[in-house]
């Protein structure tokens, strides 16, 4: 897939375009671990507290369902989309995403660490406190939503924008950044890792609310 570039120099993010195919509603039953889950629907179920660690999902769609401490980790999700999917204390470590969209999720302190995400879309919803340290993300966007408290500690961030997105007390502490659009997020709060900013691309009134922050990361203090 060919990259563009934005007027302004940016290089643009290659959004995932998914397009599932006629899906059939899942059996039933709980998630296995490695479990194998091809073109299948998920909706309005519940799969609090089960184990599906390492599984597969191709071509899935899951809607309204519940995740709250579902165990997932090293899931592989490609070519799928999760809509009004909820829960809390998801684990998601080390799971692979690709071709994903995530649309209005209501996810909190979901553990992402080390997760890889390439091509992968998130609007609307709100993300509580996720882990998202040591993480790899590669043409992703954020877009609409609300991430309270995200932890990108160490996460190498490639292509990635947040769109018209609320984002409050990031963790940006050894985070690595390469063509970053933070111009557009509409409230801006670096709780730690302001010095980190370096590879991404800020609008001049983000640099004159940043000031502060920025001038106390240098040891400067500024008084009337």
């Amino acid at each position: 897939m060919a990259r563009a570039a934005k007027k302004d120099g940016v290089p643009a993010v290659r959004r995932p375009e998914v397009r599932l195919p006629e899906l059939e509603p899942f059996g039933g039953g709980e998630l296995e671990p490695e479990g194998d889950y091809d073109g299948l629907e998920f909706r309005d179920l519940d799969f609090a507290g089960q184990e599906g660690r390492g599984s597969r999902f191709l071509d899935c769609g899951l809607y309204g369902v519940a995740l709250d401490g579902t165990r997932l980790g090293r899931a592989r999700l490609m070519d799928c989309v999760l809509e009004q999917v909820r829960g809390v204390g998801t684990q998601l470590a080390e799971a692979s995403l690709r071709d994903v969209e995530v649309i209005d999720a209501r996810l909190g302190g979901t553990q992402l660490h080390g997760s890889v995400w390439e091509r992968v879309m998130v609007r609307g919803g709100k993300l509580d406190f996720a882990n998202l340290r040591k993480a790899k993300l590669t043409d992703v966007v954020f877009e609409g939503c609300v991430l309270v408290e995200p932890d990108f500690a160490e996460a190498r961030l490639t292509r990635v924008e947040f769109r018209d997105c609320v984002l409050k007390g990031a963790d940006l502490t050894g985070v690595t950044m390469r063509d970053v659009d933070l111009r557009t997020v509409s409230s801006l709060d670096i709780a730690r890792g302001v010095d980190r900013l370096r590879g991404a691309v800020i609008s001049p009134g983000q640099l004159l609310d940043l000031a502060p922050v920025f001038a106390g990361a240098m040891g400067v203090r500024v008084e009337g």
